[in-house]
C-alpha cells in the first residue's frame, strides 16, 4: 500500500480518479460506475472502485443538487396536490380526516406508524415523513 500512495499528484496525473469539479465529470463517473454496478461478480478492484466513484459522485451531488430539506406537513402537502388526493384520502394512514387536518396544520407530528404507512402508501423514504431540524424526537 505504501508504494500506491508514494505519488498521489503522479497517480491522478496518470488518470486515477480525482475529485468531480463539472457536470461532464459527473456524467463520465456515472457512467463508469453503472457499469462497473452492472457485474455479476465483481473483482476486489472493481469493489473498491464503485466505494470510491460513489463517494466522489455522491460529493459533487451534494454540493450542487443537494434538496433542500423541508418539513413532514410540506412534503404530505406536495404529495396530496401532485396525485389529487384530498385529505379523507389520507385517512387510513392518519386515522381519520381530523388528525390529517390538525398534522397538516402544525397541531399534531407524526407517529412512528403514520410515518411507516405513509412511507409505504408513497414509496418513499421514511425519512422524508421525519423532521430534520428535531430529529427523531419529534416522531411519536
Amino acid at each position: 500500500m505504501r508504494t500506491v500512495l508514494a505519488n498521489p499528484a503522479e497517480m491522478i496525473a496518470r488518470g486515477a480518479p480525482h475529485v468531480i469539479h463539472n457536470d461532464a465529470e459527473l456524467e463520465a463517473y456515472a457512467d463508469a460506475l453503472f457499469q462497473l454496478t452492472a457485474l455479476e461478480n465483481p473483482s476486489h478492484s472493481q469493489v473498491e472502485a464503485i466505494e470510491l466513484l460513489t463517494l466522489l459522485v455522491e460529493r459533487y451531488e451534494q454540493e450542487h443538487y443537494s434538496i433542500p430539506a423541508t418539513d413532514p406537513a410540506s412534503v404530505v402537502r406536495f404529495l396530496i396536490e401532485q396525485q389529487n388526493l384530498t385529505q379523507r384520502d389520507l385517512i387510513p394512514q392518519f386515522g381519520s380526516e381530523s388528525a390529517v387536518s390538525m398534522f397538516l396544520s402544525g397541531q399534531r407530528n407524526l407517529t412512528i406508524e403514520q410515518v411507516r404507512k405513509l412511507s409505504t402508501r408513497f414509496k418513499l423514504p421514511t425519512d422524508l415523513f421525519i423532521p430534520k431540524a428535531v430529529g427523531a424526537s419529534a416522531v411519536r
